[in-house]
């Protein structure tokens, strides 16, 4: 097997056909003699399962908890993915772990084993003896690879229509899917379905403990410069640390940043992440009154045509950021949606400094935009 780890990585397959859960489930087998694992925190949810892992990691690690928060994907580069006390991971941690894993599984797993599988299990490695492991789920649900080890809490942001070919087709069966995962107890976040609360409150029949941050008294927290939805996951990170029994001092979200997620990244730019209409929901409320130039492009299986109709009314032209890769959505096809909306659109070239820029999609959308930025 390859030993550098980014060379393993690179031919590692990127996305499920089909599901296969076996495979990481063997290979943790294998693995979890070597480890002792710290008290896990497990995120699942469609929006907002980001910024809730990086606000609760950065506050449990500024208050001296040796903490691992594993995420994904990365903007840039993917040490990003695994952030150990408000670090990212080094390579020699990377590569030390990798070749440990090469030891101790066999060469049918390493083989086998996905990108993000065999990420996860460089997490759950490297959260050995620490204090607290926050693991964000990849697709979420009962099969997703971080649920090969059973979380203590598990936090439910918002939930939404999302990767329906894998978790099912309405809110219903991707907020079951996405709930059976949890082993103990659950906190669920701000929720647009009412529908999700009840599903929730299914599961105490199920012997899991289940919680919702009106169940909690935590403090008020008013930051300006934050956008709605930032807060929302806030209170939520605010409900599992009493939960958990500890302190709760606002003043500390203060100093946590948010890459990617409505960072403002010049006087003229904000970039988000946010790839759904959901997220389009929640980033329209930030831009009420104001036009802007929308830097964007999708996955094809994503969808676009919602997403341009809800951001419309802040829309005062749609650049289509170039990005080569196979998922991407037809740009002829993204061009004639626009053009049904009646949004002005063209190709994005660069910044004008007069004109206020949203860039708005996956991570691979801000990747670009900032690669872009880079060359400038």
């Amino acid at each position: 097997m390859q030993k550098d780890i980014f060379e393993f990585l690179e031919f590692k397959t990127l996305y499920y056909d089909k599901i296969d859960f076996t495979i990481v489930h063997k290979a943790w087998n294998c693995l979890s003699k070597y480890i002792k694992l710290p008290y896990i925190i497990h995120i699942v949810g469609t929006n907002g399962k980001g910024t809730t892992g990086r606000y609760l990691s950065s506050y449990l690690a500024q208050i001296g908890f040796d903490t691992l928060h594993y995420s994904s994907p990365h903007i840039k580069k993917f040490n990003e993915r695994i952030w150990i006390n408000q670090e990212d991971v080094s390579n020699k941690q990377l590569q030390d772990t990798h070749e440990k894993l090469c030891r101790y599984l066999s060469d049918e797993l390493l083989e086998k084993l996905t990108y993000f599988e065999y990420t996860t299990l460089l997490a759950l490695f490297l959260s050995s003896n620490r204090d607290y492991l926050i693991l964000e789920a990849g697709l979420g649900g009962e099969f997703d690879a971080t649920n090969v080890v059973n979380s203590d809490l598990t936090l439910v942001t918002t939930i939404g229509l999302d990767h329906q070919s894998f978790l099912g087709d309405t809110i219903e069966q991707i907020a079951k899917t996405k709930m059976r995962s949890c082993n103990n107890t659950m906190i669920v976040g701000y929720q647009q379905h009412k529908l999700v609360y009840d599903i929730a409150k299914e599961f105490e029949k199920q012997n899991i403990k289940v919680f919702f941050i009106d169940n909690f008294n935590i403090p008020k927290y008013t930051n300006d410069t934050l956008p709605n939805y930032l807060h929302k996951n806030i209170e939520l990170v605010m409900s599992a640390l009493k939960y958990i029994d500890i302190d709760i001092d606002t003043a500390i979200f203060d100093n946590i940043k948010m890459n990617g997620r409505f960072e403002k990244i010049g006087k003229n730019i904000v970039v988000d992440v946010g790839h759904n209409p959901l997220a389009a929901e929640q980033i329209v409320k930030n831009f009420i009154n104001n036009k802007v130039i929308l830097v964007y492009n999708s996955y094809e299986d994503k969808q676009y045509e919602e997403v341009l109709s809800i951001l419309k009314p802040i829309i005062k032209t749609l650049e289509i950021i170039k990005i080569d890769d196979k998922r991407i959505v037809d740009t002829d096809v993204l061009i004639d949606v626009a053009k049904k909306q009646n949004i002005e659109v063209k190709m994005f070239e660069n910044i004008n400094s007069n004109e206020n820029y949203l860039v708005f999609g996956s991570f691979l959308v801000v990747e670009e935009f900032l690669k872009k930025l880079d060359e400038k």
